[in-house]
């Protein structure tokens, strides 16, 4: 398993975790709440870069 989809992989739980335990997704969503969500997608976005440039 490379570094790219173990990272897919955690980012996938990471969502899924935040969308049950800290309900995320639900109709009063805070900002901090989106910004979790956008920081979480950032810091998969840079993760799922590095990693493909390093295995090219």
């Amino acid at each position: 398993m490379n570094k790219s989809t173990l990272t897919i992989i955690v980012y996938a739980i990471g969502i899924i975790i935040g969308a049950l335990f800290l309900d995320i997704w639900s109709a009063e969503t805070s900002l901090i709440k989106a910004m979790i969500g956008v920081a979480w997608t950032m810091l998969f976005l840079i993760c799922l870069f590095y990693f493909e440039k390093k295995d090219n």
